[in-house]
């Protein structure tokens, strides 16, 4: 799969700042994907205090949810941990990730936000504009915002509004259970990423595909750590 080069990776705190201003103004918000047929999710692990992360990238058939193709990778992160940078933490090592992907989604769920976030460009709206393919944030923790809870059945959602704005919507996905943050990434609206959060659950708080991109990286890092004898 092929990556937009928008940017270096190499920057310091106000050279991130930078990128994340520059670029905001290029998200789409608006549009759907018209026929989806694969849809991915990713996520990275990786142990506390330890600078190796791990990247991976599970692609689906929808709707029937069915894996496609699996791929992973690993890296050293040379960024620090700075709440709202950490694209600039986890980015390197999800590019490495998506190029060795043969199957190009239709559409890929982040775990974590996408304009959810104080300068409008989070983890999903960065990556989503790299690959040029509709993205959504879907974050199980709110990062800026205020919100009223929504309802207890599955389906339940309010606005998440920062600075006057609605940012992305608090959503109930399994009746009872914590709700998710889920935000535009790129190239999508709100209403249409919430629709696909719901159609993508399979009975569970997250959506499967960043559910079984979750599973397959911790379990990349813990066999790693088993091998290197961590």
């Amino acid at each position: 799969m092929k990556l937009k080069r928008l940017h270096r990776w190499d920057v310091d705190y106000h050279g991130a700042v930078a990128v994340q201003d520059r670029l905001r103004s290029r998200l789409i918000r608006r549009g759907a994907p018209k026929r989806v047929r694969r849809v991915a999710g990713a996520d990275v692990s990786y142990d506390r205090g330890d600078d190796r992360f791990y990247a991976g990238v599970v692609v689906m058939r929808f709707p029937d949810l069915e894996i496609v193709q699996e791929v992973t990778a690993k890296g050293i992160a040379t960024f620090p941990y700075i709440p709202g940078l950490l694209t600039f933490r986890e980015g390197p090592v999800l590019v490495r990730a998506f190029r060795k992907l043969k199957t190009v989604p239709d559409l890929i769920l982040f775990d974590g936000q996408g304009i959810a976030h104080p300068r409008g460009f989070g983890l999903a709206a960065h990556m989503g504009l790299l690959l040029d393919v509709p993205s959504i944030g879907c974050a199980k923790s709110r990062l800026c915002g205020e919100h009223d809870e929504p309802g207890r059945s599955a389906g339940s959602s309010t606005p998440l509004r920062y600075d006057g704005k609605t940012i992305g919507r608090v959503v109930r996905t399994r009746n009872r259970v914590k709700p998710v943050f889920v935000s535009i990434g790129h190239r999508i609206t709100l209403a249409s990423a919430v629709r696909w959060v719901l159609n993508t659950c399979a009975g569970y708080r997250l959506p499967e595909p960043t559910r079984r991109a979750h599973q397959l990286v911790n379990r990349v890092r813990k066999a790693e750590n088993r091998r290197k004898g961590r």
